[in-house]
């Protein structure tokens, strides 16, 4: 595979971090994008946006077009607000779909058109399980769904252009965020468990495994596709 530079949003921990770390392994440049800082030194550069604030986003867009050249987007990013239906509040709602779906429309759009006049790009929304029902999980649940609807959109729009458009749908994936909320013999762990028929949790390597696939020229013939990686969540729970 040739030599590429990928934006990885969300890049400094978890799934993101362990997309930037293959990536890099690989020989690409990345740029990770994220409001929080890495806690210890990541092989990407850097760059601290709050992906919440469209105004900001712009101004970092614009500065790294001027010295940069994309050629592919990973859409990690996420903002997850909790709330049973009744509880629902519209200003949470907005503030996710905002995160989760103005800001991979807002980069994406910004460097599409280069990838376009090169003749070749990659471009994956990260979505989620959730996305086939999980309680409390209205707002987050309709952006990780509308990201599958924007990639096979895009994925119809630039189809003659060499650029591919893709989701993946994690599990339950044993990063430390989930962890902090799923400690190990906690209820949440056992929950979530009972829903995988590997009876395991994800490792964002093996996420990132799959996303750095469809980022590669030997997955130039996928695009508009959803791969759930979920370790057999998405097809039912086991009857034995």
């Amino acid at each position: 595979m040739s030599k590429r530079t990928f934006i990885v949003t969300g890049g400094t921990k978890g799934i993101g971090l362990a997309v930037v770390r293959r990536l890099n392994a690989a020989g690409h440049r990345v740029i990770a994008i994220a409001r929080t800082p890495p806690k210890e030194p990541i092989p990407a550069e850097f760059v601290s946006i709050d992906l919440a604030d469209a105004t900001a986003t712009q101004e970092a867009i614009d500065r790294l077009k001027q010295y940069e050249q994309i050629d592919g987007i990973v859409n990690k990013v996420g903002l997850v607000r909790p709330a049973a239906l009744s509880d629902v509040n519209f200003e949470h709602l907005f503030e996710v779909l905002n995160v989760n779906l103005r800001s991979a429309l807002q980069i994406t759009q910004a460097f599409v058109p280069g990838m376009t006049e090169r003749g070749w790009g990659r471009v994956v929304n990260i979505s989620s399980l959730t996305v086939l029902g999980i309680a409390q999980r209205t707002s987050y649940a309709a952006a990780k769904s509308a990201i599958i609807s924007f990639a096979r959109t895009w994925a119809l729009e630039l189809a003659r252009t060499g650029i591919t458009v893709n989701s993946v749908a994690p599990g339950p994936t044993e990063t430390e965020l989930f962890r902090e909320n799923n400690p190990p013999g906690s209820e949440g762990e056992s929950r979530y468990l009972s829903a995988v028929p590997m009876e395991r949790f994800g490792k964002p390597d093996e996420i990132a495994a799959s996303i750095c696939f469809l980022l590669s020229d030997d997955a130039a013939f996928i695009t508009g596709q959803t791969l759930f990686v979920d370790g057999g969540a998405s097809v039912g729970r086991l009857s034995v």
